[in-house]
């Protein structure tokens, strides 16, 4: 490990997002003294604002913004992305593409500045779909990736802005990293309005279940697709230990915890303590088969892995959930979790 310099500027984009909004926390927590947090969104929007943070509003998509944003920073943790859940990704492909300009312009504005590194946060939807077609899927290993036949639209993306950050460290010398995440959920996440992942949805609708009285649910395909879930905690610690890292190629950041639909359903049922009737979407987006994380190589070269139990992540993520619910019910405001 290298360490990063506290001193040093660390520029975080999407940091009015869930993940970036948590990390700038992080850093701040951690002692870095100049840390610059940039999302597109105005403030009032960001999931996460912090005062000790400098905040700063850009749309990235532009090479001038992103020269403004990199500009004087020595470490870019490159998180901005027009990105959602299935629901969004599958209809929005065009949307999702248009954030190949961002990686590409942040590239450009880290060289351009000196930056020492550059994060870039990539996602499992850059695997071949032909090797995630069993809801009993072999767990993907990082050379599963090619030949490539990513998430159509948002994965293409991913997988041409990780050639990107390869091509810039061989031919400027800029030192990039960059991890494949596997559906980061948590406290301070989107839980409605089409962008929502799957377990977040999923804690919405039982909630609304459980105000409304109408004990039954609706699941998007048959419930058998399977996925793991990371919780917001192990994605800042795999983040960090990843930038700080002398690891050159993409890595799985994700948790090795397969579950069913169904079974991500069992869970937030006991959590809220009812159980509720299923109504199967079967025409709804939903996404691969199969897809989890192979962590042989993280816990080779980190000595360490995702390890925090769905369980206990996802009932701070619904006891989070259900505050805002009540909060947005009621008009009062509700206090954050972690």
């Amino acid at each position: 490990m290298s360490g990063l310099d506290k001193n040093l500027p660390v520029l975080v984009t999407g940091g009015g997002g869930f993940i970036g909004g948590w990390l700038v926390g992080e850093l701040l927590r951690m002692g870095h003294g100049k840390v610059r947090s940039v999302d597109m969104k105005p403030q009032s929007e960001w999931y996460q604002v912090h005062d000790r943070a400098e905040n700063m509003v850009l749309d990235l998509r532009g090479l001038d913004a992103c020269r403004q944003a990199a500009r004087g920073q020595a470490y870019i943790f490159n998180l901005a992305a027009d990105m959602g859940g299935m629901g969004f990704i599958e209809t929005h492909k065009a949307e999702c593409m248009l954030s190949v300009l961002i990686n590409t312009h942040m590239l450009m504005g880290a060289r351009e500045f000196g930056a020492k590194r550059f994060f870039f946060s990539s996602s499992a939807c850059v695997y071949a779909a032909d090797k995630q077609t069993s809801a009993d899927v072999t767990a993907l290993k990082e050379a599963d990736a090619y030949p490539a036949m990513p998430e159509d639209g948002y994965g293409w993306e991913k997988l041409f802005s990780e050639r990107m950050c390869r091509h810039f460290r061989e031919d400027f010398g800029l030192i990039a990293r960059m991890a494949r995440y596997h559906n980061v959920y948590g406290p301070h996440g989107t839980w409605d309005g089409g962008r929502e992942k799957a377990q977040a949805a999923i804690c919405r609708k039982v909630i609304e279940a459980k105000q409304s009285g109408k004990h039954e649910i609706e699941i998007w395909g048959d419930g058998e697709q399977t996925r793991s879930f990371m919780y917001i905690d192990d994605c800042l610690k795999g983040t960090l230990a990843i930038m700080e890292s002398e690891i050159i190629d993409p890595i799985n950041l994700g948790s090795a915890q397969l579950v069913s639909i169904n079974q991500l359903v069992d869970i937030v049922e006991s959590i809220a303590g009812l159980k509720l009737k299923r109504r199967y979407k079967l025409d709804a987006p939903k996404g691969v088969r199969g897809r989890n994380s192979d962590n042989t190589l993280i816990k080779k070269l980190l000595g360490w892995e995702p390890d925090i139990c769905l369980e206990v992540g996802l009932e701070k993520t619904y006891r989070w959930i259900h505050d805002q619910m009540v909060s947005a019910r009621t008009g009062a405001k509700a206090v954050g979790a972690r």
